[in-house]
Parts: C-alpha cells; structure tokens; sequence
C-alpha cells in the first residue's frame, strides 16, 4: 500500500490530502489560555462538580460489566483493523450509501466540506438547518460558514443551545456548556429566547429545559434541512448512526426533507457486529448509562418515510496525516466519548477552551497536533502536547485503549526536533539538557558531576536554598522543597563498602 492511505485517489481535485483546517487552532498558547481559566474560580467550580458527577456514575456502570476489559480490547482491535484497510472500508461504504439511495462527497478540508454543504442546503431553497451535535462541523466551522452566506443554523442539543445562545464556544466533548452554572443559563436564555417568559423562568434543569423545548418546537416543524454528523458509520450496509440523550436528534432525523451528514473517515467500522461493541462501550463512558435513550440508523433513502434526499460528506481535513504516521494513527481510534477530559487534573482546572481547538483535554492534546502538524515555531497548537502531567489517567479509562501518554511524549520529542530544525540557536531547556547528555556520555564525568553535587548540600536548609537562585531555577524552588544532596555518592558508597567489585 502506499503512503497515501485515508482518501481514496482521484476522488476530488485539489490541495493535498493532509492539509487541515477550520477550528483546530486558537489564538494563544496553552499556559497563557490557561492561566486566565485558572484565575476563574466559578469556572473551576463548575468543572469541578461535573467531572466529579461524569466520574462517579461512570464507574458505577462500568462496575457491572464482568467483561469490561475484553470489550475494551475488542474495540482496540476493531479499531486497529480499521484504521489498517481504511480506503477499502470507505469505498465499501461509499458503496453501499449510493446504492440505497444517498450521494456520497468527499471533503479534503474543511473548506471544501463547507462548500459542498454550503451549495446542497442552496439547492433546496432553504434559509435555515437545524442541527444535531456534531464535533466535525464544529471542526471545520460550519455554522460560520453558513451564516456568511445568509443561512441561520439552529443547534437543537440543549448544551450546543446554550453555547450557541451565549455566543461562546464548546469547552467538553460530551457536555459543550459544562462550564456555565444553571444561573447563567438562565440569564442566557431570558436575554436570548424572544418566546421566553420571564416570569416563570427560573434556573431549575426542568424549568430551562422546558423553556428550550418550546423554543426549538417551531423550529423542527418548520425546518426542510439538518445536518448532523455521525458517532459511526458501518461499511457493509451504508448505515450511518447517531447517538444521543435528548431526542433532538431523532427529530433533526425523521423530520426534514434533506438530511447532509458530515463524518471524519475515521468514523467508519466494518460491520454490524463490530457497531454493537461501540454501542456497549460509547454509553458508559460517556455519559455512564448502560444505553443512550436515543440510538438512531438510517440506511440510504426510505420512499415515503423520512428524509428523501441524504447526503455523506466524508471528511478528511488532516486524518490522513494522522494515518500515516505508525503511532499517530491510534488518536484516530477516539469514538469521542470524553472519559478522559472527565478524569483529567489539568482539563478539570483549566476548561476546554484553553486548548484552543474544538478537541479539547487529552485527546485534544494529542489529536489536534496529528491532525494539523507540529511546526516546531509560535503555533498554539505546539504547546497542547506539554498540558498534561502524563498521570495516565485518561489511559486507563479509554474505551478503546489509547495510549494518551504514549502519545503526548511522541509529540514532544517531534516539537524538540522541529524546534531544533527550525531555530539556529537552542532554547535554555536544550542547551541544559545538551550539556547534561554530555555529561552522562562520559562515566568520569559523570562521577565528577556527582561528586560536585554533594557540595550543594551545604546551601540547603529545611528543603530551601540559604541564597535565592537566579531565574529561570527560582520557579522551581519557589513552589518546591530542594531536597539536600547526600554526603556520598552511590558510586563512592559502592567503592567504600564493596571496593572495584561491580
């Protein structure tokens, strides 16, 4: 097989394949997004409670499961299988989309998903869609793309409502508006919803979801178009599937005329009985129920029963990147279920919108990069590999078995590579870790250098040092103790009590 493995050649004319786009790059780094997100203490909060409540009922059903393990493994090699004979699964799929009736698109970027969308809703004749969530289209920037062209697109999932109302953006993978308090959305909704009645709108969950209820009831029954986009996609039958808690999409979904589904070519599994593993493990690792409420299919086009005009747009806006890159490929096994933002020490303080792009936490932190590259320069997204303490938490409960940490340390040594291509004179951080390597190339010199620090014990006391150190040392023994130096060295120990025996 050659190099080029996601999008099937010939398909459609234009840039590279592995060129990315859209919403994957924020404005500022990491550490500087995520010092304002740590100064906000109701945002902390609100964190706080919401990972520790996913948490918690995550782990009660997950407990109920005897052969957790094997599902997991089961889905790791799925996915494994997948990713290994992708083109040919996503022919197989094209296949058997068109033959029931829908027409496949294949998208290089988001720019191009946003055109062939953008010219399907134009061709119905309609000013509005309404949408079931969807990470890809937040990906490429749909929404935008649309309102520059005059058509309103009405989120219908109640916490992509809330963002959208609020003009803000997602911050979670599972839950877009877990950093807003029930508070705030009330006020939200009462300076956004023109149907809104104020008097009786209070911040109870059962007030502000009837009040969104209503809101969007015109909506769906007017609506001609949706656009959703896709937990999975099964290659031997066309079937493209979508899960959710609310009913909204099933609404987006049976309703419209048109329905134009956009999915990351990432999202295709080979079989039927390949789906049922994803819908044991999707559930319970992301909203920690046994089931979602709402698991709807769709094959092709029903006469007479459904939308009648559907449409695939299969999307690549840098998975191929990902592809071709042996380890990389594996942050392509994500079915998006958030566990491991849920269980994160740094997303849980800092939010989602530190990182900057639409895939936020762990997975963010090492998608992300896959899919746009790492430059080795300014680009935001080079520091999205260092926001992690590499605890190995998010490892341990992805339900497919990503090795998050693995992956974060890749990227890092890819970044000190292309740094070091791209800049002529080495960072502080480089020349030490330069100059330490030198150091322990030599086994003299390293004895040497163990000798020497034994001298350091005497400007210790109580884990801090008698004279301040100069910066850049000074921000780490400000918040540390300096443990002192021992007066020996092992390797002195082992020649006093054992003499030259090895």
């Amino acid at each position: 097989m050659s190099t080029f493995l996601g999008m099937p050649r010939g398909r459609v004319p234009g840039p590279p394949a592995d060129t990315a786009v859209g919403q994957l790059t924020g404005e500022r780094p990491f550490p500087a997004a995520a010092r304002d997100a740590l100064a906000d203490t109701r945002l902390r909060r609100n964190l706080a409670h919401a990972t520790a409540t996913i948490r918690s009922k995550r782990a009660a059903v997950v407990g109920e499961v005897p052969d957790w393990e094997a599902l997991r493994d089961a889905g790791s090699a799925i996915k494994t299988d997948t990713m290994a004979r992708l083109p040919e699964l996503l022919e197989e799929l094209e296949r058997n989309v068109t033959a029931r009736g829908g027409t496949v698109h294949w998208a290089r970027d988001a720019a191009e998903a946003n055109r062939i969308v953008l010219d399907l809703v134009r061709a119905t004749g309609a000013d509005e869609v309404v949408k079931v969530k969807s990470m890809a289209t937040q990906e490429i920037g749909l929404n935008e793309a649309l309102e520059a062209a005059g058509i309103t697109a009405h989120e219908t999932d109640l916490a992509e409502l809330i963002v959208q109302l609020g003009h803000d953006k997602p911050s979670h993978i599972l839950v877009p508006a877990i950093h807003r308090g029930r508070a705030e959305i009330r006020d939200i909704f009462a300076a956004e919803m023109a149907d809104v009645d104020l008097e009786t709108l209070t911040d109870e969950p059962s007030v502000l979801a009837a009040a969104a209820r209503t809101h969007l009831r015109e909506v769906f029954l007017r609506a001609r178009v949706a656009v959703s986009g896709a937990n999975f996609g099964v290659a031997e039958t066309g079937t493209l599937a979508v899960v959710e808690s609310e009913g909204n999409g099933r609404m987006c979904l049976t309703l419209p005329d048109t329905l134009i589904t956009v999915m990351g070519i990432e999202k295709v599994v080979p079989t039927w009985r390949d789906l049922e593993v994803f819908l044991q493990l999707l559930p319970r690792s992301s909203t920690g129920e046994r089931m979602n409420p709402y698991t709807s299919t769709w094959t092709g086009v029903t006469p007479g029963d459904g939308p009648q005009d559907v449409h695939l747009v299969l999307l690549d806006n840098g998975r191929t990147r990902a592809l071709a890159d042996d380890l990389g490929r594996t942050a392509l096994h994500c079915i998006r279920c958030s566990a491991c933002l849920n269980v994160c020490p740094v997303y849980e303080r800092t939010g989602g919108h530190a990182y900057g792009s639409v895939y936020p936490g762990p997975i963010g932190a090492v998608l992300t990069p896959f899919l746009t590259g790492v430059t080795g320069g300014d680009d935001p997204n080079d520091s999205l590999p260092y926001a992690s303490s590499l605890c190995g938490a998010c490892y341990d409960v992805c339900p497919v078995k990503i090795n998050i940490p693995d992956l974060l340390v890749e990227l890092r040594a890819e970044h000190t590579e292309a740094r070091a291509e791209a800049h002529r004179l080495p960072s502080p951080e480089a020349a030490a870790m330069a100059a330490a390597a030198w150091v322990m190339r030599d086994a003299t010199r390293f004895a040497r250098a163990g000798r020497a620090a034994t001298t350091a014990r005497h400007g210790i006391r109580r884990g801090r040092p008698l004279l301040p150190l100069p910066p850049p040392l000074n921000g780490w023994t400000a918040s540390r103790d300096a443990p002192s130096p021992p007066a020996e060295t092992f390797r002195d120990w082992w020649t006093r009590t054992r003499g030259e025996r090895s």
